[in-house]
């Protein structure tokens, strides 16, 4: 799981930019879709001065910028669609949980994107930001890499309602592939601590016991991650901002549904894990048992065969078997008597 960098220096005035995240190396990079009903244009942005004319524009401008660790470019952003200094310091502070704010000529919004790679079982999480103002949507990645590509190729080939929406659909359509990418995941959980409980079913080892608290982790990250989601989102179906059209609203109250069938997922995930662990503790006890169990009896067995060989084993001189000449086959014969014998009694006890 990503950890990231959260500290920030003390004492800076409100609404001072400073990036708070993990060290980014590539070029920040601006790509603007421009469309309504009849066109569509799609174009990297390479002045900064260009993307003015898409704030009054008659189409629907989403302007992406992939990168946030140049707070130079974002405050230059910010004083083209005059976003507010503490809105710009959300932005570049990668750290902040899930929400929604309402700055009355545009609400903002921020929430996680997350990956997961199966073959490492490793989480990643990735900041999103995005400005809706009437005409435009901006919004802000740590990355280049997005699970927006569904949402570029629809309004494109104009495949749905979006190229017939305004801006709020946008962001609910946005919205929409980030909770979406969470049931894959959420997927691919279902079915590795399916596995692994068959796994400790069958041959539980220390291992399973740390990939059981990693994966605890996990789901608890992604919890506090989405619960702030619905939340947010909960806000916007109660908002009465003019740039939510009605319509729209029901389209976030099933994004709100979906939330909380992710969140119900989750905790149910989560009661397993403890499960298997307690499944876990308690396949180890009852192994332990059989292996005190063997040893007991083991020992039981050998507590008057050692008697005998202690006896007989004393240097006394006058010892009247020690003269007898089949004393010592005869011992071996007893001893293994004894030793059938109690065999026998602790399987009809069905303690073997």
């Amino acid at each position: 799981m990503i950890e990231k960098n959260i500290s920030k220096p003390h004492g800076l005035p409100p609404g001072t930019l400073v990036y708070v995240g993990d060290k980014k190396e590539h070029d920040i990079q601006l790509r603007v879709i421009d469309y309504n009903r009849e066109v569509h244009d799609e174009k990297i942005i390479s002045d900064i001065k260009d993307i003015g004319s898409f704030k009054k524009a008659d189409t629907v401008s989403w302007i992406n910028v992939d990168g946030v660790h140049d707070v130079d470019l974002i405050r230059k952003i910010g004083e083209v669609y005059e976003l507010h200094p503490l809105l710009l310091e959300d932005i570049v502070n990668t750290a902040h949980r899930p929400k929604v704010e309402d700055h009355e000529k545009h609400l903002y919004f921020t929430f996680k994107m997350l990956t997961f790679d199966e073959k490492t079982m490793s989480l990643g999480s990735e900041q999103v930001s995005i400005v809706l103002g009437s005409t435009y949507v901006i919004s802000f990645q740590e990355t280049p890499h997005d699970i927006f590509d569904p949402v570029r190729a629809r309004i494109k080939a104009a495949k749905g309602r979006i190229r017939g929406k305004q801006t709020d659909y946008l962001v609910y359509a946005l919205i929409d592939a980030v909770v979406d990418s969470y049931f894959s995941f959420l997927e691919s959980y279902d079915a590795y601590i399916d596995g692994l409980e068959e796994k400790i079913l069958v041959n539980p080892n220390q291992e399973d016991v740390a990939l059981i608290l990693r994966l605890k982790k996990q789901l608890l990250f992604l919890r506090r991650t989405i619960t702030p989601l619905r939340e947010a989102i909960s806000f916007i179906q109660n908002t009465d901002s003019t740039l939510l059209n009605p319509g729209t609203i029901k389209y976030f109250s099933d994004v709100h549904d979906h939330l909380l069938y992710v969140i119900d997922s989750i905790e149910s995930n989560r009661s397993l894990l403890d499960g298997l662990m307690e499944s876990f503790m308690s396949n180890m006890s009852n192994r332990m048992n059989e292996v005190m169990k063997v040893l007991t009896i083991i020992a039981t067995i050998f507590i008057p065969l050692t008697f005998f060989a202690g006896i007989y084993g004393m240097n006394f001189t006058y010892m009247p078997e020690l003269g007898w000449r089949y004393a010592y086959p005869t011992l071996l014969g007893l001893m293994g008597v004894i030793f059938v014998g109690m065999l026998i009694f602790f399987k009809k006890r069905k303690w073997l």
